[in-house]
């Protein structure tokens, strides 16, 4: 009779450490029995082996103990299942709240794919496939159910592309364990639900009280908000100072509403579209609009104070944002390094990555369709751009407009760009909300652990069509056959809670009628006063100013100093011999007798911006050296390879300078510097074009931020544009920073656009604009810079030139203006640029006296100086007509700017004409030989006396 039952029973007595004392007794027993105490010796006489040695012992072959091939094979797959569980298990996860037919089915989570059954799996001990296992779990078939529960439940995980260790373990940890979960008591679970119960409330009343408006409701995400409600008291507790944010339209209002404090009736206020009444906010709340011309509801931003306690508070900024989608994702993450910058020390600004942090709210067709996206993931961890950290919610409603997510993008999931940047991503579905606080625990604890970038997909749906008139079942008919018969997530929160005996039936109920009781107060109290309809807003006095009274010239000795300590370097630096000697000869560029070159003049512009204790930061595709090898402000050491920069060594800097190479990007690196910009009102910003023309690849940010965000939000910058442009024959895309786009865009002093000729000009422009940094007469200030021009001695000019004056928006054409006799002049050539010069060039070489011709250089196209023009235009009394100068095509560059402004100029007899190359599709020809011949024609044709254009008559 076999007593294999009762040893069973008998060896069920021993647990934990007691197991492994056994195990090895055991051992030294089968060794050597005489070797073990007695007592032990007497009890594996009687009961043999332990019976969980006995499931892994090996066999025996001629007596020697041998692993059968079976059971190793066993071993190694239950080895790879538990694996596939962690890597793959987002592949069967109950991550969709709806639309979850339409997933791929896989069987990488079958036991059957690993030959495997359950009882392989009970015979394999759990720590033989997870050696860190819980002491409950004690074979391979719980590991592989509690694993599944942890990787393919409501919430799953994709690390397994992030390739430092450290973090992948601590991943791995954190999902293992399931230690980042969020545990909520009874109370804490009510006041969820209350939360839902609003954001819900809120939505329904806004869709019945303002029927056919746009909202772009957040219904089928309504969890988004108690999940920023967590990240954001998280922050608080750990006293950060700063959550800058950014999301487009879905669930804006509420998040306004809810999340910042906006009050709701002033959301309200903004959907009332009487044209004959304009409703007031309740006492409490401030205006209805931001800028003068204001924007939609659903693309304004907001700031909340939220009060730590002590002297510190967390604010949270969300940000202004046009249609335009994802373009907000560097403007949010440039406004996160400007507060982690701290700018008032000589060198590189000193960052603080826990002093703020980004979050950026994503659409799903978006994240994955918008290549800026992908220009921000690229300098998360850029020494120049990083920000230690952001965390990204796609916010996933399954539809694109009406577009599905076959026809939308070519991955699995919206969020699979992130992993070629290493991010982990988090998918968690909407209906769950507790599973999407844990997702937002997870992802702001490995933020502040790692300071990288991590990702939430957060999967819910859209309940209405895009813009709530829109109807969805025209295009999606099977999807919202199941959205319409799909439960709220509050009600399914409800309906969980009442299974849990937290709340009673019909708890959801009374909660939804307290709200919209409470909001209908609200809305009912709020005062309609008669009006007619209301005007646009005066703009700033600030921006009406001009700025020609600005000082910016220097004490000689000043500059003398300034350019000496420039030229110092650290003890023991092995410069490029080379360079040096060019470097060197700026010593001398501030003699008598001397004249400053273009790099020269700018570096002592920021060297005297520094030490009036104004920040610096530039950055562009090379800037460092500068695309045209003129710049040097940042040298290497031929040995070592280390870097220094000649402004961080010179003692008289009072604030940091910050140069950096961006990466090969234009929209992204753009929007990030004008929101640091935004952000550091204080500092001078500047962005550099390797080449002008590839500033268009930005032109998002020029048109929806830069050129109006101030007129619309409110939003102030003085960012500078260092745009090269110029025409040396060198084709379309390196010729012209298509300048007739920025002045298409000018208006209402939104920006200065200048084309200067000489160094000093350059020089105290932008000393102006550092002068008007966090003034209300701060703007943006957009510049053709040059190529060819950076070395030509006739760009250079004498140092009292620096010393004295200020910036000239109009400037005599140097060489044909002197000496004039200007009753005789019948002919005002104008222009700016390196046309100018290159007419100054033909003139000197030229044996004509030039008598009946003279010129102007406009410096400075927007604002054009009319007014200086006007007064000028009376020291010729025989003038019979104005030639407007460029080389760009007659439909580019600035003639049908100033054609109408010149045309208000002309007197009685007088006409304008254009000089200059005709209508182009192309800005430039692309044959050196070509471009020499067109423009020899133009400075030839601009020097000779020509009747014809357009006639002003009755002036």
């Amino acid at each position: 009779m076999s007593n294999q039952g009762s040893n069973e029973r008998f060896w069920e007595n021993f647990h934990g450490p007691n197991m492994g004392y056994i195990e090895e007794q055991y051992e030294q027993f089968e060794n050597d029995p005489s070797a073990v105490d007695p007592s032990l010796k007497e009890m594996f006489e009687e009961h043999g082996a332990p019976d969980w040695m006995k499931a892994a012992a090996p066999e025996k072959s001629n007596g020697v103990a041998s692993t059968s091939e079976k059971d190793i094979t066993k071993v190694t797959s239950a080895l790879k299942l538990v694996e596939a569980i962690r890597r793959h298990g987002h592949l069967r996860a109950s991550i969709y709240a709806v639309g979850n037919d339409e997933r791929p089915s896989t069987n990488l989570l079958d036991l059957e794919t690993y030959s495997l059954t359950e009882k392989d799996l009970e015979n394999i001990p759990a720590s033989w496939v997870w050696p860190e296992a819980p002491k409950n779990l004690t074979n391979a078939l719980q590991v592989v159910e509690t694993l599944k529960e942890r990787y393919a439940g409501n919430i799953a995980f994709e690390f397994d592309h992030v390739h430092n260790e450290d973090e992948r373990k601590w991943l791995q940890n954190k999902v293992d364990m399931g230690s980042f979960h969020v545990s909520l008591s009874n109370d804490e679970k009510k006041q969820l639900l209350q939360r839902l119960a609003e954001v819900e409330g809120f939505e329904n009343f806004l869709a019945k009280t303002f029927v056919a408006q746009k909202r772009f409701s957040i219904e089928g995400l309504d969890v988004m908000v108690p999940m920023l409600d967590h990240i954001v008291r998280s922050a608080s507790q750990d006293k950060i100072k700063h959550i800058m944010m950014g999301m487009a339209h879905r669930g804006r209002l509420n998040v306004l509403a809810h999340v910042l404090g906006k009050p709701y009736d002033r959301i309200f206020s903004e959907f009332h579209h009487s044209p004959d009444k304009e409703l007031v906010p309740s006492e409490g709340s401030t205006g209805i609009n931001y800028g003068w011309t204001g924007d939609v509801k659903y693309h304004f931003g907001a700031q909340k104070e939220i009060e730590n306690g002590e002297q510190t508070a967390t604010r949270v900024t969300l940000s202004h944002n046009p249609s335009h989608l994802e373009y907000v994702n560097p403007v949010v993450e440039g406004f996160t390094r400007a507060a982690q910058d701290d700018r008032t020390s000589a060198g590189y600004a000193e960052m603080d990555e826990d002093k703020a942090f980004g979050l950026l709210i994503h659409g799903d067709a978006a994240f994955i369709g918008e290549g800026v996206v992908a220009e921000t993931l690229n300098m998360s961890d850029l020494p120049g751009y990083r920000t230690g950290g952001t965390v990204h919610i796609i916010a996933n409603n399954l539809v694109g407009f009406t577009t599905n997510r076959k026809h939308g993008r070519s991955t699995r999931y919206a969020s699979d760009l992130s992993k070629g940047f290493e991010i982990p991503v988090i998918h968690v579905n909407a209906d769950d909300p507790i599973s999407c606080m844990s997702a937002m625990a997870l992802a702001y604890e490995y933020r502040q652990e790692f300071h990288k970038d991590i990702l939430i997909d957060l999967i819910g749906y859209r309940r209405y069509g895009h813009n709530e008139m829109d109807e969805p079942r025209a295009t999606q008919p099977k999807l919202y056959a199941e959205i319409d018969n799909h439960p709220t997530v509050a009600a399914l929160f409800a309906e969980k809670l009442r299974s849990e005996s937290v709340v009673e039936e019909g708890a959801l109920d009374k909660i939804k009628e307290e709200n919209e009781k409470k909001l209908r107060e609200i809305y009912n109290n709020m005062s309609e006063h008669e009006a007619n309809s209301p005007d646009v807003k005066d703009r700033p006095s600030g921006v009406e100013r001009p700025l020609d009274s600005i000082e910016t010239a220097i004490d000689i000795d000043r500059l003398r100093s300034l350019n000496e300590g420039m030229l110092k370097r650290p003890e023991g630096f092995n410069g490029f011999k080379k360079l040096e000697k060019i470097l060197q000869r700026r010593s001398k560029m501030l003699d008598d007798g001397q004249k400053v070159d273009w790099a020269t003049a700018e570096a002592l512009a920021f060297a005297s911006i520094l030490e009036d204790g104004k920040p610096i930061r530039i950055t562009g595709q090379d800037t460092e050296r500068g695309t045209f090898a003129h710049r040097h402000l940042v040298l290497h050491d031929v040995k070592t390879g280390e870097t220094y920069c000649p402004l961080h060594g010179l003692e008289q800097a009072n604030a940091s300078f910050d140069i950096h190479n961006s990466p090969l990007s234009e929209a992204g690196v753009i929007g990030f510097e004008y929101g640091y910009s935004v952000q550091a009102p204080e500092g001078l910003v500047i962005w550099e074009a390797q080449f002008g023309d590839f500033a268009n690849a930005g032109q998002v940010i020029f048109d929806q931020f830069v050129s109006a965000g101030r007129a619309k939000w409110g939003e102030k910058s003085n960012m500078v544009f260092l745009l090269p442009h110029g025409y040396e024959g060198q084709g379309p895309e390196h010729s012209s920073a298509r300048l007739e786009r920025f002045l298409q865009l000018a208006a209402e002093n939104n920006w200065t656009v200048a084309n200067v000729t000489s160094s000093a000009q350059y020089f105290h422009l932008l000393r102006r604009q550092a002068a008007i940094s966090n003034e209300e007469e701060a703007r943006p200030l957009v510049l053709m810079t040059p190529k060819s021009l950076l070395r030509n001695q006739r760009v250079a000019v004498e140092g009292s030139r620096f010393s004295e004056g200020k910036f000239e928006s109009l400037m005599k054409q140097p060489g044909l203006s002197k000496d004039k006799d200007k009753e005789k002049v019948k002919s005002l050539l104008l222009g700016s640029g390196k046309i100018m010069v290159d007419i100054e060039d033909t003139v000197e070489k030229s044996e004509e006296s030039f008598e009946t011709i003279d010129a102007v250089r406009v410096e400075q196209i927007y604002p054009f100086p009319e007014e200086k023009l006007a007064k000028m235009l009376e020291e010729y009394p025989n003038l019979e007509e104005l030639v407007w100068v460029q080389e760009e095509p007659q439909n580019m560059g600035s003639w049908y700017f100033v054609e109408g402004i010149l045309h208000r100029l002309l007197k009685d007899g007088q006409i304008h004409r254009y000089v200059g190359r005709p209508h182009r599709a192309s800005p430039s020809v692309g044959e050196p030989n070509i471009h020499k011949t067109e423009q020899n024609r133009i400075i030839h044709e601009a020097l000779q006396m020509s009747k014809g254009g357009n006639s002003h008559e009755g002036n």
